[in-house]
């Protein structure tokens, strides 16, 4: 699935690092531009109390992301590429190169946006300027000198001096933020006591709030890009997220209480810097603004370049040459030389833009994306139960699917265009990489443990809380049993219509002989071939195929199976063809032995029409077979149902022997025009034909006569009929009419 050079990067261990540049990367990114800038903003519009749900929310979503991904770093080694190689070696290549190409642009596109935060640091400066020399300085001329000189950095000294700097600006960071708590600010602008809900008069709303200030929580899995620069990742990545992401929802909870009671709403609204009023030392903010902006922008700079190179290792760009130029490094540590370079244009560009609202809008979307693929990642394999996953740190699934849903619900909440916008490029590059890489593991492997440990839970559940029939209402349960092959498909059509909605049908192809190996194999390859046919047909049913030395043999396992929808099997399907009188003998055989196991029968006497136009379902009923009569309504219903049979019609003939014909008929109709009514089936009255005879010979006369044009005839086959030695002439009545199927209820059916 994975190239060569992906496979090579995986042995490779770049720098060693330990856990601190995990740390160090991660909180230096969750403290931002957004803790110095806007957390003022927020206790003015929302109140302290309104702050504190903010930063809880925002938790809600980056608290079970990075327990997911500290859970699939210790199932197996994480390579370089962070992020991406987790998710492309849970869930392939196809899709983990989708989200992998989007979290790399929101990485490369970060770095301008720290970097355009560092330039507000500059803020005094700027004033001074304009005092003293009457002009205001563009915020690029600091900006875009850094953002280079950043790209240098990279160039020439690589992620060992990024590191190093990341300490220095850390210390920073820490020391401004010690200075603001520890403040205590001007008495002019302090409030009267602590309020838990105070704010200014007209505030924006929650939604709005917290759509700007939740950028500030999704740096937490940032130190992840140095996954293939890690001595230990297993032990690093937990340690390193997990404690920054704590460490960081703590000192959003100490800032936004410091300002609350430092600050009216009115001062912390009007002035963006009123961090600077407070602090022992003003200037402290300015460069604690100036190191968070600048230190995530090292962190995006050192793992933008690691997650491309990885999917350029992975060949996920169309463009092999792109791929091989991407993917190179540089000395011992494989230094990722030209993915820096592509990098540091891309930043470059959006430095020169400029507009940090806008950019931040673009980065929380493809962040969202990764952090809930990664939840969905942990969630699956927790519901699928694999036993290839063993990973020694744990999460809940219920935390990653609490992630996952506050994923999608945060997206909508910040920008609804923007997350339908991410969602179709990351759909549209999902499809397109699946089109150049057939074979590989896709969304349906992906679910397949997910499906099969529903599909037991539902199985046993059923079988649990199995009903009687009469509580829960009867439905089709068919096993059809057949011994030719697609030559006649009859019986296949005729299952996966009555099984369209109402029921289950189980289709075994019986190979007669001995069971051998080679037998078993010509078997398998013929499920195959099933299974293609109920994909062009649509047909929602289950095949299968059975050895057996003998068709009675076959009969007697087949009635002892278990049921695959979770339910028992109540049915046995059974066909012949009408030109061919010796496949009778088998039906015969089968009926009986599924009779005597208390199963309802159904035998299909085909011909070469195939229902023809489907337009027309004749049920014949007599006296003798009444007790068939809700069953045989019942199928007629469920067949048309099926589109094929959209524009079929029903027809009823209540057929009486008597002397008294006229009047006997009669009452056989209102019989059954009871229950139709009663039972709510689509038959108009108009449809209910009476019929009187006198003898079979008659009865089968009136049936050629009427249904000769009929594209299916439904009767009933009475237990004495089943039992008798003329059950092969029974089955050959009504030679002018096409295809019949003759039904024998041994269940008490009700249509109420």
């Amino acid at each position: 699935m994975f190239s060569e050079a992906s496979q090579k990067s995986e042995s490779q261990s770049g720098h060693s690092f330990g856990t601190a540049p995990v740390f160090l990367a991660s909180i230096s990114t969750i403290l931002g531009a957004i803790l110095f800038l806007r957390f003022g903003y927020a206790v003015a519009h929302v109140g302290l109390w309104g702050t504190l749900m903010v930063v809880l929310l925002g938790h809600l979503v980056t608290v079970p992301t990075v327990l997911a991904v500290s859970e699939i770093a210790t199932n197996r080694r994480v390579a370089g590429g962070g992020a991406y190689y987790i998710v492309s070696r849970s869930f392939g290549a196809s899709i983990g190169g989708a989200i992998g190409i989007a979290l790399y642009i929101s990485q490369a596109i970060s770095v301008a946006f720290y970097i355009v935060a560092f330039a507000e640091a500059f803020q005094p400066v700027y004033e001074w300027v304009e005092t003293t020399y009457g002009f205001r300085p563009d915020a690029r001329w600091v900006s875009l000198p850094c953002t280079l000189l950043m790209i240098v950095l990279m160039l020439t000294k690589g992620a060992g001096v990024g590191v190093k700097l990341l300490w220095c600006v850390c210390v920073m960071l820490a020391a401004s933020i010690i200075a603001f708590l520890f403040g205590e600010g001007p008495e002019s602008i302090r409030p009267e006591g602590l309020n838990l809900t105070t704010r200014i008069e007209n505030p924006n709303n929650f939604g709005t709030v917290f759509a700007t200030c939740f950028p500030a929580f999704t740096g937490m899995i940032a130190g992840l890009g140095l996954s293939g620069d890690l001595k230990n990742p297993q032990r690093s990545i937990p340690l390193g997220t997990i404690g920054a992401t704590f460490a960081g929802m703590v000192i959003y909870v100490l800032v936004a209480i410091k300002l609350g009671e430092s600050a009216t709403p009115e001062e912390l609204d009007k002035d963006q810097f009123i961090m600077a009023q407070i602090a022992l030392w003003g200037p402290a903010i300015y460069i604690g603004l100036g190191a968070a902006a600048l230190s995530s922008a090292l962190g995006s700079i050192m793992v933008a370049p690691r997650t491309l190179q990885m999917l350029a290792r992975d060949n996920v760009f169309p463009i092999p040459r792109l791929n091989r130029l991407m993917e190179k490094g540089i000395g011992k540590s494989q230094e990722p030389i030209y993915a820096t370079f592509v990098s540091g244009v891309i930043a470059i560009v959006f430095v020169v833009i400029g507009g940090v609202d806008f950019i931040a809008q673009i980065l929380s979307m493809f962040f969202m994306v990764t952090y809930g693929a990664l939840c969905m990642v942990s969630f699956l394999e927790h519901f699928a139960s694999n036993p290839s996953y063993r990973p020694t740190f744990h999460s809940r699934w219920y935390l990653s699917l609490l992630g996952t849903v506050m994923c999608g619900l945060m997206m909508v909440q910040i920008s609804a265009l923007y997350a339908l916008i991410a969602i179709v490029l990351m759909v549209g590059t999902y499809i397109g990489l699946r089109r150049s890489r057939r074979g590989e593991r896709d969304l349906s492997a992906i679910f397949q443990g997910t499906m099969f440990q529903l599909t037991r839970w539902l199985q046993t559940t059923l079988q649990k809380s199995r009903v009687m029939t009469s509580e829960g209402g009867w439905r089709p349960s068919i096993v059809a049993v057949t011994r030719v092959e697609e030559q006649r498909l009859g019986h296949f059509d005729l299952l996966r219509w009555i099984c369209h909605r109402h029921g289950f049908g189980h289709l075994i192809q019986l190979f007669l002989g001995d069971y051998t190996f080679p037998n078993e194999i010509k078997a398998r390859l013929h499920v195959d071939e099933l299974i293609k046919l109920t994909e062009v047909s649509r047909a929602g049913i289950f095949v299968d195929t059975l050895i057996s030395p003998t068709f009675q043999l076959a009969l007697t396992q087949i009635v002892q199976m278990p049921g695959i929808s979770g339910l028992p099997n109540n049915s046995i399907f059974l066909e012949f063809d009408q030109e061919n009188a010796e496949e009778i003998k088998e039906v015969e055989q089968g009926a009986r032995i599924a009779v005597s196991s208390l199963f309802n029968v159904l035998i299909l006497r085909s011909t070469n029409y195939r229902f023809g136009y489907k337009s027309s379902i004749h049920v014949w009923v007599t006296e003798e077979n009444l007790k068939n009569a809700p069953m045989m309504l019942l199928l007629a219903y469920i067949i048309i149902g099926h589109p094929d049979w959209k524009r079929a019609e029903i027809r009823l003939f209540a057929c009486s022997e008597s002397t008294a014909a006229e009047r006997e008929a009669g009452n056989e109709a209102d019989k059954l025009s009871t229950l139709m009514r009663e039972g709510r089936l689509p038959i108009s009255m108009q449809n209910v034909t009476s019929i009187p005879y006198d003898s079979i010979k008659t009865l089968e006369e009136e049936v050629i006569h009427r249904s000769d044009q009929a594209d299916l005839v439904i009767t009933g086959l009475t237990a004495e009929d089943l039992g008798s030695d003329e059950l092969p002439q029974i089955l050959q009545r009504y030679n002018g009419v096409k295809d019949v199927l003759f039904v024998h209820s041994i269940e008490q059916i009700l249509i109420d």
